[in-house]
């Protein structure tokens, strides 16, 4: 069953994790429970960054643009609407990447507010910013300018290019990525067949990417400034994360001058692997060795194959791509999915369905692997997210607070961390700061 949070503000984190007759003494500390995190960012790549850190424990804080906050809140639709208050729409991409944070809306453009941005990062952790670069050293919030008042601070920057280099000015989104960074030209179907040519990965891969690169190097930030006392800047491009998991794809030029050519559902160098028809639709497939295919081939009740000159080798089975996969579909369309998967996972041979959505929502391992997390949010209910996919025994991953509603926070931080009384705040306020 899927974990349910309630955002309880009268209890403590501790008593909001502990289960049902478990003691909160037990409860153990969070991988990152003590570590501040400023998230300016926005869209994706970012957010998702300073969403894993508030998984595994930080306490992030995520910067919003004062009037209507993250551009990705008003990206739909699909929406959650508010149970309670009409007119309060969020869109479901916003809860994807932003669970686990409080929100402060703040004009940091305004000197009164680049000046209660620099006081909060004089005691942060981390900072997370994915502006176009150069932007912030025009309100004082540059690196350089922040590691002047913080040694320790970790400057994380994910831009689209980089902070140096030819492109380093340039925006740059995940499908601008994709495509300069060599995956739509191995993406999709042979460019001589129908429905060929250019084609992108269905999910932002390059975003997602660089949020997770961004995560490695603020946690390999964190482990150097416990050795030596000081931070660092952190730089990660969108365009280096995309061409950084070509892997095989790009490796083959570099080494052989051999590009990989689009292969559709079938793999580039690994056969059988691909879609195969069975009698009640389809099912993937995956050999990736000599000895696996022998024992599809037995699964299949043609041993033999596992013998045959023209299928022996993996090379051989390359070759012989188009007969060997007719043979396989021959046999596969003469029982339905439900057979074949069972005959051939019990093989030790890689099969599985093709999951639409309700397949995934419903499946047995996502949910014993508590893949599937609702979170009560005041105002919009009950919003389902993803679970974070890290696994730890001692300190696993926490989900605490719901995604936040812009500027949902702002008094309780400033008054806080900031000691701001009410006649601080008020002021922010008539000044259109907060």
């Amino acid at each position: 069953m899927a974990d349910t949070v309630s955002l309880d503000t009268t209890s403590s984190a501790a008593e909001r994790d502990a289960g049902p007759g478990e003691s909160t003494q037990r409860r153990a500390p969070a991988a990152l429970e003590g570590i501040r995190v400023l998230d300016l960012s926005r869209v994706v790549a970012g957010p998702l960054a300073g969403q894993t850190l508030a998984d595994l424990g930080a306490d992030v804080i995520k910067v919003e643009r004062r009037g209507g906050g993250d551009d990705l809140r008003t990206l739909g639709p699909p929406w959650i609407s508010s149970q309670t208050t009409p007119g309060v729409d969020q869109s479901t991409y916003f809860q994807t990447v932003n669970r686990g944070k409080r929100s402060l809306t703040l004009d940091f453009a305004n000197p009164k507010g680049a000046e209660v941005l620099r006081r909060l990062a004089a005691q942060a952790d981390v900072f997370i910013e994915n502006f176009r670069t150069g932007t912030l050293e025009r309100y004082g919030l540059g690196y350089e300018q922040l590691a002047a008042l913080n040694p320790r601070l970790i400057y994380c920057s994910v831009t689209g290019f980089g902070q140096d280099g030819p492109y380093a000015d340039r925006s740059g989104y995940d499908y601008l990525a994709q495509a300069m960074g060599g995956q739509m030209v191995v993406t999709g179907h042979p460019d001589d067949v129908e429905g060929g040519g250019p084609m992108r990965v269905g999910v932002p891969i390059a975003d997602i990417t660089a949020g997770n690169n961004a995560v490695i190097g603020i946690m390999t930030a964190l482990y150097h400034r416990e050795r030596t006392g000081r931070g660092q800047h952190v730089d990660i491009a969108l365009y280096d994360s995309q061409v950084a998991i070509l892997l095989n794809t790009l490796g083959s030029w570099l080494n052989a001058r051999a590009p990989l050519p689009k292969t559709g559902n079938d793999h580039p160098t690994a056969v059988p692997n691909g879609v195969f028809p069975v009698a009640d639709g389809h099912m993937l497939i995956a050999t990736f060795n000599d000895r696996e295919f022998a024992r599809l081939a037995e699964a299949l009740g043609h041993a033999e194959w596992g013998q045959d000159p023209r299928f022996v080798r993996s090379r051989d089975r390359l070759e012989n791509r188009k007969l060997l996969c007719t043979l396989m579909a021959d046999v596969l369309r003469t029982r339905p999915r439900e057979h074949w998967m069972a005959v051939l996972n019990g093989a030790k041979v890689s099969c599985g369905p093709i999951n639409d959505m309700p397949d995934i929502e419903k499946d047995p391992q996502l949910a014993a692997r508590n893949m599937f997390v609702t979170l009560s949010h005041p105002v919009l209910g009950d919003v389902r997210v993803v679970g974070s996919p890290l696994k730890l025994s001692d300190s696993p991953p926490r989900y605490e607070r719901a995604p936040p509603l812009a500027g949902e926070h702002n008094e309780e931080i400033l008054r806080d961390l900031l000691g701001m009384g009410e006649d601080d705040i008020a002021d922010l306020k008539r000044g259109d700061i907060l």
